[in-house]
């Protein structure tokens, strides 16, 4: 009993650092997003439309390549609608949290988006387990939301943009996290049931096929949608195969073995790793409470490590996007 139990912790241990290696790698995209702005003109709807589609090329050769696409299609033959939503609503996450930033800003919609999933996570567990929180669990949501806030409110982050609305901006916030808990409950049910890379290559295919609209209607509008530059197609290459193909099969990875409200603070290193990289290469100061949010948020992951009992409720996870100056999201 012991030697399973020792087992089920290590499984568990190593689904937290799949997820929280995901959040890395989404903490890096918005430098890539940033760059490829100024540099390219590239907006960050047009950035996340490749970056989708590239994920999805990157894994169907993937899955062809290791004999995977026979579980592919049959994924998508047994479990059709439950991959298209988890494809459809990461791609309206995204949709609904740029928007936000547009009339809001970027800290209020990435406190509100990101602080809210992992409310609404523990909520569903203990609504369908008939439970309450633990003293623990409460601690750990509170460190790891209140560092998520000091780095947001600190960060170099943009404003929102002239004319902002910020009650539309709040709502569009508050949509985008819902959008975001359901859409990645719904993942991890999936994730119980199939290869986390046929899950990951289906809904990326499905997302690609709801944003590839706004290459259209950037198109219409005037809008750069493509580059030619050789480095600038190697830093899209990098965002659809590295924070997409990759994170997200880290994620749907770790969803196997970690329970909803742990993944979703998990994922809060996100901001973190942003804030971290654009100290580490533009020069930005991380400023005291910043460094303290950070510090809150790396002690409550340390806190979500398995101890004396397992859990297996339903998970919930970033799938995201995040901030266009700072994080390319799941």
């Amino acid at each position: 009993m012991t030697t399973t139990a020792g087992a089920t912790h290590r499984r568990t241990r190593i689904g937290l650092l799949q997820v929280c290696a995901a959040g890395v790698l989404w903490g890096t995209g918005g430098l890539v997003v940033t760059v490829l702005h100024r540099r390219d003109g590239l907006g960050a709807m047009t950035v996340s439309a490749w970056r989708m589609a590239l994920a999805a090329v990157a894994l169907a050769g993937f899955a062809v390549v290791t004999r995977r696409s026979g579980v592919v299609l049959a994924t998508l033959r047994t479990h059709p609608v439950l991959a298209v939503v988890v494809g459809v609503g990461t791609a309206l996450y995204q949709a609904l949290y740029f928007g936000s930033v547009l009339l809001v800003g970027v800290s209020v919609s990435t406190v509100v988006s990101l602080g809210l999933a992992p409310v609404l996570t523990a909520a569903w567990e203990h609504a369908a387990a008939r439970s309450r929180p633990s003293l623990r669990e409460v601690a750990v949501l509170a460190a790891a939301l209140t560092g998520l806030v000091l780095i947001s409110a600190t960060a170099g982050h943009g404003s929102p943009a002239p004319g902002g609305r910020p009650g539309l901006g709040i709502v569009l916030a508050v949509a985008s996290g819902a959008t975001y808990a359901a859409t990645t409950l719904l993942g991890h049910t999936l994730a119980q049931r199939v290869d986390s890379v046929a899950l990951t290559t289906c809904a990326t295919a499905a997302g690609t096929l709801a944003l590839l609209p706004w290459l259209g209607i950037a198109l219409t509008a005037g809008e750069p949608v493509l580059t030619a530059a050789p480095a600038s197609l190697a830093l899209l290459a990098y965002l659809g195969v590295a924070t997409m193909a990759l994170a997200y099969g880290l994620l749907y990875a770790g969803l196997r073995t970690t329970s909803g409200s742990a993944a979703t603070v998990a994922t809060l290193v996100e901001p973190l790793s942003a804030a971290l990289l654009a100290a580490l290469l533009l020069g930005e100061r991380l400023t005291a409470p910043a460094l303290l949010g950070g510090a809150l948020i790396l002690a409550a992951v340390v806190a979500l490590q398995p101890a004396g009992q397992d859990r297996t409720a339903p998970a919930a996870a970033r799938p995201g996007p995040a901030q266009p100056d700072r994080a390319a999201g799941p």
